[in-house]
């Protein structure tokens, strides 16, 4: 398994969309971030086959969560099912992790909802143990006018310094 940065190409794919044209307006806007280099799309490569995601946001317009300074927005952490507990997800997260602070970053965010208890443990696990807000959107992903989409039930962005 090999823990790697991956395309926008490569996203859509693993998203299920043939081209960038068809892709949802969440997935045109991380493609537009990995493509102008302010994201970063990481993966866990089985084979050829990518079994996990984490995104890297530099900037964002809500600049708690990326100011592109000194703090960054990790988001969409995930590895299929049948891949869990075997580390994968703590190399991935380490690996984004380590070069944000060999980019000079300070502080990484991440956004977990309040009423998903095993989540909220993992951040922690991992140092994401200040709560910097309560939200109810999430600033990656889009509607079909290009704006962040609210959500009723509130979630926490949490932070970890570098």
């Amino acid at each position: 398994m090999l823990i790697r940065k991956a395309t926008a190409e490569e996203m859509l794919k693993l998203w299920g969309y043939p081209d960038y044209h068809v892709a949802s307006p969440t997935a045109r806007f991380y493609c537009r971030n990995i493509a102008s280099g302010n994201a970063v799309f990481w993966t866990v490569d089985d084979g050829g086959e990518l079994i996990g995601e984490l995104y890297v946001f530099l900037s964002l317009e809500d600049r708690d969560f990326a100011n592109g300074e000194d703090t960054a927005y990790l988001c969409a952490f995930r590895v299929k099912e049948g891949f869990r507990g075997q580390g994968l997800g703590s190399r991935m997260m380490n690996a984004a992790l380590n070069e944000l602070k060999a980019l000079g970053f300070q502080k990484a965010t991440i956004g977990v909802g309040s009423d998903k208890p095993q989540n909220i443990r993992l951040y922690c696990r991992f140092g994401f143990d200040e709560k910097v807000k309560n939200c109810h959107y999430d600033p990656c992903g889009m509607d079909e006018n290009g704006l962040p989409e609210y959500e009723e039930e509130a979630w926490w962005l949490l932070a970890k310094r570098l």
